[in-house]
């Protein structure tokens, strides 16, 4: 099912969109459709609430590590074995 959505641009900005789609040779319409499209997958999909409360408890723990160095010259002695 389909719904309308009504939105309302000063002139200026009603020009831009239109030379917007203009340019792409598609409709105002589509071009929004677009446009919304592409601001929707730019957002993200979790409230970040959560990827700080993970990073908060990340830094809790004292994760063994080693020199930069050293962990890349034991991955790739990983690979070639």
């Amino acid at each position: 099912m389909t719904k309308r959505l009504q939105v309302l641009l000063d002139d200026d900005e009603l020009a831009e969109v239109k030379r917007a789609a203009r340019r792409r040779r598609v409709s105002v319409a589509g071009w929004v459709r677009d446009a919304l499209r592409s601001a929707r997958a730019r957002e993200s999909e979790r409230d970040p609430r959560e990827k700080l409360a993970a990073v908060a408890e990340a830094v809790r723990h004292a994760f063994p590590t080693a020199d930069i160095e050293e962990m890349l010259a034991e991955i790739e002695r990983g690979y070639t074995r």
